[in-house]
């Protein structure tokens, strides 16, 4: 077992606003209940984060596993920005890597367990304001069956060439409602959400792992840099209320 650094006491004080201290203390004080609870800590990231999707998968994983995500400053503090303030050994480790929308996974299940689920686990959603086209979408020009007439006035509005005959909503020429490799508009994320055509996926991708057995480190993905440097300001405002429950 690694020598104990439970002992260690962290000041809170110059951690950034948003929430108070005592709610980042609670915070810090689950993140350690879970080092001493659970025998395995990854580190994940994720692609194109959806609440209600990540909610679905906390509920899957809950008998055996705890996720944090958001308020990496905070997390890091609890496991320990550098070797002398970490928790446990190598924890400082897993700090370095917080940053952006990364977030932890405390567990008992095995390692391949955890990479064999998250390997296969993705959920499809609508991209947003931003995100970028993964493909080409074109309308040809004549009715749009799928669309009420009420709706037209809308579509008119977000740029497409329609009009109603007899009550049918008709494109009056082809259009282009985005190219692969776009930044999607507002007006391109909702056309492609009144479409119904998704382009985004949901997905935890799994960084590293920490053992609490005997306090090891491994890398999981050879395409990222574990010396990320300070976190980025805008790391801990998440609208996603840490999502550790």
């Amino acid at each position: 077992m690694p020598k104990s650094k439970r002992d260690k006491r962290i000041a809170l004080s110059k951690t950034q606003k948003k929430v108070g201290l005592e709610t980042k203390q609670a915070l810090v004080d689950k993140i350690r209940e879970c080092v001493d609870q659970y025998p395995r800590l990854f580190v994940f990231n994720v692609d194109n984060m959806r609440n209600l999707h990540f909610k679905s998968v906390r509920e899957m994983w809950k008998e055996h596993s705890k996720f944090f995500l958001g308020k990496n400053r905070v997390m890091a503090l609890a496991l320990g920005r550098n070797e002398s303030e970490e928790y446990s050994d190598k924890l400082h480790r897993v700090s370095r890597l917080l940053r952006n929308q990364r977030g932890l996974l405390f567990t008992s299940q095995s390692v391949e367990k955890v990479l064999e689920f998250f390997k296969d686990h993705a959920e499809t959603d609508y991209l947003r304001t931003g995100g970028i086209a993964e493909d080409t979408v074109r309308l040809e020009a004549g009715p749009l069956s799928q669309f009420s007439h009420a709706i037209e006035p809308q579509l008119r509005q977000l740029g497409m060439p329609t009009e109603l005959k007899k009550g049918i909503v008709h494109l009056t020429q082809n259009y282009t409602v985005c190219s692969e490799g776009d930044r999607l508009t507002s007006e391109q994320a909702r056309i492609l959400k009144l479409l119904d055509h998704k382009q985004a996926e949901f997905k935890l991708n799994m960084i590293a792992v920490w053992s609490r057995e005997d306090g090891s480190f491994k890398m999981l993905r050879e395409d990222i840099n574990e010396d990320v440097g300070e976190d980025s300001k805008d790391d801990d405002d998440q609208d996603d209320d840490d999502m550790d429950e």
